[in-house]
């Protein structure tokens, strides 16, 4: 555990780590020796020695003040270590999620890394100031009683030490426990911790249906899953509790009941008798306080070893050297890609040339987002070459590649800020004039007109205060003020009103004019304008060409566009 600690603290943080720990060391050996004076002073005592008293209780005073010391220092040396790792954690995770392709993000890992970021930083950062204190203690501490009572009777000090060895199974065993059993509640609670956030961000459709209350199925069994794996990690650490709190308890019997054996046999005198007792309580107490913290750290164990995992992932590779591109042109060449063992694309080879528009049309499943974030370097494909700029996407540093691309996809995602502050996320440096002239082409200075605050107006989280619409037109916006020459836009107006709908189309024309345009296509007037239809099933393009010329092919094309223009006329009865 601390090995794992030091490995991510560095810095400040891992020197202060060290001196906690060898200053919890030497703290709980001078905690042993100041009560191991008790012996000889309960001994003066008890046979009227006083002067032999007074020197005992001085150098016992002595000691236990150079410990006041040393714990004061290594108190707040395991404060301080625990905030510069806390503050390097945030950083590290930080750097390294930042790193990460963005096909990694996953609903799953995001909602692990949530929780990993939050409850998962504050275990680990519990441990230097809260829990290494006792369990140092918990074991030094008894150790050097233990060392110290042979000095003083070895029959006894064997007595005390007989139970140790079932001591430390028990207390493996019980932390064992915890630690496979808090999986299970670390995935319950993240999982509830999502659907807690979607129930809150649903609210508008549950109460529409009148279901807001009993209508969430998905958070009942989250909720019921945290709460019963709760209530299981607690049941099966319970005995194993018990059982080590009991042997521990049988150790101080032991020794009672032996040394009052021996006292009464006159092989032991009473005060050395009471005074050993006394160390023996020193001995169990502190096991008894490491049992209750066991289980806390083997749960902030269970998250150090996730953070060494994200830590450890290693981001896709970055060249030595960006390329630069030399046009604004798309390739794929030969691509095969599969997924978690799962095909997804095939052999698959085309060109989109520069300032063209390029379709991609087919079924759910069969590859047209995939083809668009790969372009994007969400993922390296399994073979092929994936070309934008007239060079592999391989060969780009990331914030090269993401300067060619401007994308727009259907599930627009903005910040808990301002328009404005969204806007300008396409060019941070840009003038105000500039993202005003963004918005105005986009069609969002029509929104903040109707809006008090302007484009100050905040937008909530993920843009829950704006429509659908709205938030599409805001992050087009965005796209417009990056003025890359390449737009990947996956066309999302299908499920818009009219007014929004033709607001969106309005903003895209002044997205894509002059622009390398690789869309996927939903609406019949984007596929007939393209310059270029790709036509995909299962992973493979199946038909390409122009629109003209698909239809006279009569294959999947002509099933498409007929099945679309049939519905295009579809009305809802009066």
């Amino acid at each position: 555990m601390i090995r794992s600690l030091l490995s991510i603290a560095g810095g400040e943080a891992g020197t202060l780590l060290r001196w906690n720990v060898a200053g919890l060391v030497v703290e709980s050996v001078l905690m042993a020796i100041g009560f191991a004076f008790l012996v000889p002073l309960l001994g003066a005592l008890l046979s009227g020695d006083t002067d032999g008293a007074w020197t005992w209780l001085g150098a016992m005073t002595v000691v236990l003040a150079i410990y006041a010391v040393v714990r004061y220092r290594t108190q707040m040396a395991g404060y301080r270590a625990a905030i510069g790792l806390g503050r390097g954690l945030f950083a590290r995770l930080g750097d390294q999620i930042a790193q990460l392709p963005l096909g990694w993000f996953t609903a799953d890992r995001v909602g692990d890394v949530g929780r990993l970021t939050s409850k998962g930083v504050i275990d680990v950062i519990g441990v230097p100031a809260h829990l290494l204190r006792p369990v140092v203690t918990a074991f030094v501490t008894p150790a050097t009683l233990i060392a110290i009572m042979f000095l003083f009777d070895w029959r006894l000090a064997l007595a005390a030490l007989i139970t140790a060895p079932v001591a430390a199974l028990t207390y493996r065993w019980t932390g064992n426990v915890v630690q496979r059993t808090e999986h299970r509640t670390h995935s319950a609670g993240a999982d509830a911790a999502g659907r807690i956030v979607e129930f809150a961000q649903s609210q508008a459709v549950l109460r529409a249906f009148g279901r807001a209350v009993e209508g969430h199925q998905l958070l009942d069994r989250a909720l019921q899953e945290q709460r019963d794996a709760g209530r299981a990690q607690l049941a099966a650490a319970l005995p194993g509790f018990s059982t080590f709190v009991l042997v521990v308890q049988f150790a101080f019997t032991i020794v009672l009941l032996f040394g009052t054996n021996m006292a009464l046999g006159g092989t032991i005198g009473v005060p050395e008798l009471i005074a050993l007792l006394v160390l023996t309580v020193r001995y169990v107490e502190p096991l008894v306080v490491a049992a209750d913290l066991g289980g806390a750290l083997r749960i902030s164990r269970n998250s150090l070893a996730r953070m060494d995992t994200l830590l450890s992932t290693r981001p896709l590779a970055e060249p030595r050297q960006s390329a630069t591109a030399k046009d604004a042109t798309l390739g794929f060449q030969n691509v095969t890609f599969a997924y978690d063992d799962r095909a997804i694309l095939s052999d698959v080879t085309f060109s989109v040339p520069a300032n063209t528009m390029t379709a991609l049309v087919g079924p759910s499943g069969s590859g047209k987002t995939t083809i668009t974030r790969l372009f994007a370097r969400f993922w390296d494909v399994n073979s092929g070459i994936v070309r934008v700029g007239g060079e592999d996407v391989r060969d780009y540093a990331t914030e090269d590649l993401m300067a060619q691309l401007s994308l727009v996809f259907q599930d627009v995602y903005l910040f808990d800020g301002t328009i404005e502050e969204n806007i300008r996320m396409g060019r941070p440096e840009a003038t105000d004039e500039e993202v005003r002239e963004a918005g105005r082409l986009a069609r969002v200075d029509e929104i903040v007109e109707r809006l008090p605050d302007g484009y100050a107006t905040r937008v909530g989280e993920g843009g829950t205060s704006l429509s659908g619409g709205e938030r599409q037109r805001v992050s087009i916006a965005r796209a417009i003020l990056k003025d890359a020459p390449i737009v990947l836009l996956d066309e999302a107006t299908a499920a818009l009103d009219p007014e929004s709908e033709a607001a969106v189309q309005q903003a895209l024309k002044a997205l894509t004019k002059d622009r390398t345009l690789l869309v996927i296509a939903h609406r019949l007037r984007t596929v007939q304008a393209a310059d270029q239809i790709l036509v995909l099933e299962e992973g493979r393009i199946v038909e390409r060409g122009t629109h003209h010329e698909l239809l006279n092919l009569n294959g999947r094309y002509t099933d498409f566009w007929t099945e679309r223009s049939r519905a295009k006329g579809w009305r809802l009865a009066d």
